[in-house]
């Protein structure tokens, strides 16, 4: 196998890896991503990374294409990653990059698609020469602005916008770049301690990956990245042309807590010859004045993650098995927003995308579908004053509701899906800010009826002990529709968003004050099939 060492014209390289040897080389490359990602976790400030795992780690080659990501982490954020990195690059080539020199942006229309979705990439280097690159994308507590929520009126108000820039130069602090980000933030501690771990995840990626070069005699990884790449792409065009070509179309619809109705329409085109497949999101819903509007790159990601569940999930996520899936959106519409739209919230419609792709992709293979389910989690982020008078913000906390049911199994109860990111627990919460729960539970009852029946969602109270006004940013759906059954089975129960025992009908922050008790019921999952 002949390989180049990436886009720029350096030395040709001949390398041959047998099956055994392939085999050990991609463990270990798994190994080192996974030892990234817990490096990560270990080291973050912010409770939504160390406990929620909200976070995103893989390693990249010398073109910018994804090679292996840890298997922690969201779909969103991976798969945005995947794209976010080559844009990076794009704008940084490898010959402009030093050694020391580190690259972070949280631009939202070119990664993951909110400001708070910050995007590190850390080059590793092997006897002088970048010969890969560990990108990491987290959460962060805060970047100013309008904070967690929809209410944001343009991207603007949504927080600080940090364009692709070095972080570090030559191993030392961009300190303009450090002043201007510190600056602009409510916790500026926690902010610098998330940054250092996403640097210091990256470092032990690098040192992991010099490593494995060293063992198996290495001069970089390009002929590896190769290897899986190819081969990850060759078994993802094989499963799509199992499948009968045509075009396969659903939709949903998404209700917010303004009354707001979404309608999700996709189009999912099979080419069994060319072994591709294209999802069409035309007539799907325009831009909400909301900030729950989703970038492309975010679309792509939840969709192809949604795809690629059905076709083979044993397949290695990488740029090879993501490219034969392609995605076209309409330009401004709800799932492919341009600046200045706002985003903040856009996990509300891109956690919910899988509703309408599982439904177009039962017409093919309805034994590897599911019933809808709650779709995005519900997250929380409250801020105020001590009775000292000192401020607290919260990081975001998150709520699911049920899943949907399966062929051959009851939906999942309370759980996250699709991101997979856990509920921060309760005592964590209640250490790091003065909230209050008084209750925690499942919601019996509602997971929809049916030969299998629909995950149940949960109920969650709580309320903030302080004497002095807080605000609350809230983001919810699926109060009024509720996840749907397939094949016969029947809805899952719609959510509740209450304060004091009234319907909360916004999605702007919320201005509480002493003794407001919010009470949350989440949805529960759709049943499969009708009941016998």
């Amino acid at each position: 196998m002949t390989i180049t060492n990436g886009p720029d014209t350096g030395d040709i390289a001949t390398r041959k890896f047998d099956p055994v040897e392939l085999e050990i080389l991609w463990q270990s490359l798994i190994a080192t991503v996974n030892e990234q990602a817990r490096a990560l976790q270990r080291a973050a400030f912010s409770p939504i990374v160390r406990e929620a795992g909200d976070l995103a780690n893989a390693v990249f080659d010398r073109r910018g294409r994804m090679v292996a990501q840890a298997v922690t982490g969201t779909p969103g954020h991976i798969n945005s990653l995947a794209i976010g990195a080559a844009n990076m690059l794009a704008e940084y080539p490898l010959e402009s990059i030093e050694p020391g020199d580190v690259l972070i942006t949280n631009d939202p229309y070119k990664t993951a698609g909110q400001l708070l979705d910050v995007t590190v990439l850390v080059p590793a280097w092997r006897n002088g020469k970048l010969i890969a690159l560990f990108g990491s994308t987290i959460h962060h507590t805060d970047v100013g602005g309008y904070g967690i929520g929809a209410g944001g009126r343009d991207v603007f108000e949504e927080g600080l916008w940090i364009p692709i820039c070095k972080l570090m130069k030559g191993g030392e602090r961009n300190d303009d770049v450090w002043k201007f980000i510190l600056s602009n933030v409510r916790q500026p501690d926690h902010m610098a301690g998330d940054l250092h771990a996403q640097l210091a995840s990256g470092e032990v990626g690098a040192q992991r990956l010099a490593a494995l070069c060293s063992t198996f005699d290495l001069d970089d990884i390009e002929g590896l990245a190769d290897e899986i790449i190819d081969r990850s792409e060759a078994a993802t065009r094989e499963s799509i042309r199992a499948l009968p070509s045509g075009s396969y179309k659903a939709s949903a619809v998404l209700d917010l807590a303004d009354g707001s109705l979404i309608d999700i329409v996709c189009s999912v085109n099979v080419d069994s010859e060319a072994g591709e497949i294209t999802v069409d999101y035309e007539g799907t819903s325009p831009a909400s004045r909301w900030g729950i509007n989703v970038v492309k790159n975010y679309t792509h990601a939840y969709t192809t993650f949604t795809v690629r569940s059905v076709l083979n999930p044993d397949i290695p996520n990488n740029h090879g098995s993501l490219t034969p899936i392609k995605m076209v959106a309409p330009e401004g519409s709800i799932v492919n927003a341009i600046s200045p739209q706002p985003g903040t919230a856009r996990h509300v419609v891109g956690m919910f995308l899988p509703n309408a792709l599982l439904k177009a992709l039962a017409q093919i293979r309805p034994d590897d579908s599911m019933a809808e389910g709650a779709g995005a989690v519900w997250t929380m982020q409250v801020n105020g004053n001590h009775d000292s008078g000192s401020p607290f913000i919260t990081a975001m906390f998150t709520y699911a509701g049920g899943v949907g049911a399966r062929s051959t199994k009851a939906g999942l109860d309370a759980c996250s899906y699709p991101t997979g990111i856990s509920a921060v627990p309760i005592e964590v919460v209640e250490a790091s800010a003065p909230i209050r729960f008084h209750e925690k539970s499942l919601r019996r009852g509602s997971g929809g009826a049916g030969r299998q029946t629909g995950g149940l969602g949960q109920v969650v109270e709580f309320s903030v002990a302080t004497t002095k006004p807080w605000q609350l940013n809230a983001v919810t759906s699926r109060l009024a529709e509720p996840p749907q059954g397939v094949f016969g089975g029947e809805p899952g129960g719609a959510g509740s968003f209450k304060v004091n025992g009234e319907s909360v009908v916004t999605q702007a922050r919320l201005n509480l004050n002493p003794g407001d008790v919010v009470r949350l019921e989440l949805p529960g999952g759709g049943g499969y099939g009708a009941v016998e």
